[in-house]
């Protein structure tokens, strides 16, 4: 895996975190699959977590790789096959995570500069253990149970209705609530239950389950609501959806009428004034976690004030108020067997490390990042000491680290277990899938094969990014068989996915005789490829694979251009460094000068421009949505400069974007309104130049609406 996690997030250049997300990305969409889908993960959640922990770190400091298919860019999982869906009239969102005290000061500060106020401001919090289970969002109308909904991919769930109905836990009425009330919770099985449950499964000869978490998963998804009734499920509430009234002014007051209105919610939820209590309640929690009787991951604070939920309001998929403190995982010693190079997408050569399987926090790891040749001498990217100077070796005695940034890693090396007959790692020089030279440019700590589209890696793994799933997501094309269609040279670019069907479709050679096909898949995958044709703008440019693009400033690129054909003509027109078509890229909140770099040398390069034109040919692309907001500001690019004192200049952007707005970083011809503070300088002198609309924050507060 190519990652350069041993290096601190401020030592990480921008070279160095483009060739780790990938990979980082590829992996979290992996467990997210196993883990949402299957019931059946791959990943313990401290993995899952430091995986997310890494990407979220990489992209808050370059902003312009973020890509959308991440857990900081999407929630849950795929739905699976044989339930009805059921779409959330408010998003299930996931949280954020810290796993070390620091982290939750942190927290604190930043909602305290969101929000304006000082340090020794008041400010409570709740804290209340994080249930592993699996979440669940509960509809009541006029008191009665209406659905029951899985949280999906945290816009569309599973209806599992009949299913939560036998839970005890859960109500079929309730009285006393608001007229429509979303119960959003957890459902999990008791350690007792869960062992009578493996249990009766021993004596009657079935599968084992793996963990009460999986066990409750698994009951909850069954087609057959009697299989889920003789399962023993519980169900914590603690949150809520859309709610036709207020259900409280604190989070605390609506937890406590929850639990009026016939819910199980958790004993050990407590209000707290301050870090220093949140603390001291996580670390209380963390003493009690093995006699609780069923499993945590760790402790949940939440900004106890409602109204300064709402005006925090959300990122993209998590909100800024709340936040998931993680309990650490565990080490363990093993063998480093061997030492493999995967070739990514983009070239970079990433040192995998093949270890004697070794159970850590109860998980069997068998491989693990070696991040990058610098790692694995012994230094980092500024050519510091790591691990005291010591190098890895194959046959070395490793410590397995799963938790912290990425995991599994090797944290360090048992010199006195070195074989004698051990040598230095040497760092291939050549791309071990094609032999071109593997060339690592000044300042960035990868080394990346030269070989372009003659890379067969690079050619396999770009084709599995566009069938991914936060690109064209084709039902039936997955990774394998993207290996396989590529090896007998049925797809090598993207546009061959779209001419399968006529290619191979009749004739002599045909997909449904080829081995694990017949008439009736092979039918399927057309069908899927054909559904595939009309594409949303975003998808399609994040589907491209271009480097530095992930699926958030594919959604700003999609945003600012709206059409196809508009970002295609501004890409040809572009020139690097200099140009109006240059300016407007360079004006978009969020991207940044690689990141348009490399869109624009994409968009130059002979063979690459050809691809596109090939693929786009079999296209409908949609046009990226307009604002829907009614607000007077919506469908306006805004920039912010000087200081805001009313608000934050987070809290303003915020508004503008809920309102319908694009903020952009710089002022251009395009540019509809600047809002500038005290000390607006240069923007406010080039708006007045090209005649843009100037308004103070007093203004801006009217305009948009607020107090």
């Amino acid at each position: 895996m190519s990652d350069q996690s041993v290096i601190g997030i401020d030592n990480l250049t921008k070279a160095q975190a483009e060739a780790e997300l990938p990979e980082l990305v590829a992996r979290i969409r992996a467990a997210n699959t196993a883990y949402h889908t299957q019931d059946d993960p791959e990943l313990s959640d401290s993995e899952y977590d430091a995986l997310k922990r890494r990407l979220l770190a990489i992209e808050a400091r370059f902003p312009e790789l973020k890509a959308k298919d991440s857990p900081s860019e999407s929630v849950g999982g795929q739905l699976a096959d044989g339930f009805g869906k059921i779409t959330h009239a408010q998003r299930m969102m996931s949280l954020a995570n810290a796993f070390e005290d620091a982290d939750i000061t942190e927290f604190d500060s930043g909602v305290r500069s969101f929000l304006g106020l000082a340090a020794d401001a008041p400010l409570a919090y709740t804290a209340e253990p994080k249930i592993d289970g699996l979440s669940l969002s509960l509809r009541y109308e006029q008191g009665r149970l209406i659905y029951a909904a899985t949280r999906g991919d945290g816009s569309v769930g599973e209806n599992v209705t009949e299913n939560a109905r036998t839970i005890d836990d859960i109500p079929q009425e309730i009285t006393g609530a608001p007229e429509v009330l979303e119960v959003r919770g957890e459902v999990y099985m008791s350690h007792a239950d869960f062992a009578a449950l493996n249990a009766r499964a021993e004596a009657a000869g079935d599968k084992r389950f793996a963990n009460p978490r999986n066990a409750a998963a698994g009951s909850l998804r069954q087609l057959d609501p009697k299989i889920t009734a003789a399962r023993p499920l519980r169900f914590f509430a603690y949150a809520w959806g859309v709610s036709s009234e207020p259900l409280a002014e604190t989070q605390i007051g609506a937890i406590e009428l929850l639990s009026a209105l016939g819910f199980s919610t958790n004993p050990l939820t407590l209000r707290c004034d301050g870090p220093e209590e949140m603390l001291a309640h996580y670390h209380q929690i963390e003493a009690q976690r093995a006699d609780l009787g069923y499993d945590i991951d760790g402790v949940v604070y939440k900004l106890d004030d409602l109204a300064l939920q709402r005006r925090l309001g959300f990122r993209s998929t998590t909100p800024r108020w709340a936040i998931a403190h993680k309990f650490p995982a565990e080490l363990a010693w093993t063998r480093l067997e061997a030492i493999e190079i995967q070739v990514g997408r983009t070239g970079a050569l990433s040192p995998v490390a093949r270890l004697t399987p070794v159970t850590v926090g109860g998980v069997v790891v068998s491989s693990a990042t070696l991040h990058n040749e610098d790692y694995i001498a012994g230094r980092d990217s500024q050519g510091a000491e790591i691990r005291g100077g010591k190098d890895i070796r194959v046959g070395d005695l490793v410590q397995v680290y799963r938790a912290g940034d990425v995991i599994p890693k090797i944290a360090d090396v048992d010199l006195t277990q070195r074989p004698d007959d051990a040598v230095r790692y040497a760092f291939p020089t050549q791309c071990p899938r094609c032999g071109s030279d593997a060339i690592r440019e000044a300042g960035d700590a990868v080394r990346r094969c030269s070989g372009g589209l003659i890379c067969p890696a690079q050619a396999v793994e770009k084709l599995k990014h566009f069938v991914s799933r936060a690109a064209f997501d084709i039902e039936g094309l997955g990774a394998k068989q993207i290996e396989a269609f590529y090896a007998d040279g049925w797809i090598t670019e993207p546009a061959e996915i779209f001419t399968l069907r006529a290619r191979f479709g009749e004739g002599m050679k045909q997909l449904k005789n080829r081995e694990g096909w017949g008439e009736k898949s092979a039918r399927n995958l057309f069908d899927a490829i054909d559904e595939k044709r009309h594409i949303p703008l975003q998808k399609l440019i994040f589907a491209l694979g271009i480097r530095h693009v992930g699926e958030q400033s594919a959604g700003l690129l999609a945003t600012h251009f709206g059409t196809w054909e508009a970002f295609e003509a501004a890409m040809s027109q572009a020139d690097i460094g200099q140009g109006a078509a240059w300016e407007d890229l360079m004006s978009i909140d969020g991207v940044g000068a690689t990141l348009a770099a490399s869109v624009v040398a994409t968009f130059h390069q002979e063979a690459e421009r050809a691809s596109i034109d090939r693929l786009v040919a079999h296209l409908e692309v949609e046009a990226a949505a307009a604002p829907t907001s009614d607000s007077p500001v919506s469908g306006l690019t805004i920039v912010f400069t000087g200081t805001l004192e009313r608000m934050t200049r987070a809290e303003a952007k915020a508004r503008a974007e809920s309102l319908g707005a694009k903020v952009a970083g710089s002022v251009s011809a395009k540019t509809d309104l600047l809002v500038a503070g005290p000390g607006a300088g240069s923007k406010a002198k080039k708006a007045a130049d090209l005649g843009v609309r100037v308004i103070d924050e007093d203004g801006w507060i009217s305009l948009s609406g607020g107090a």
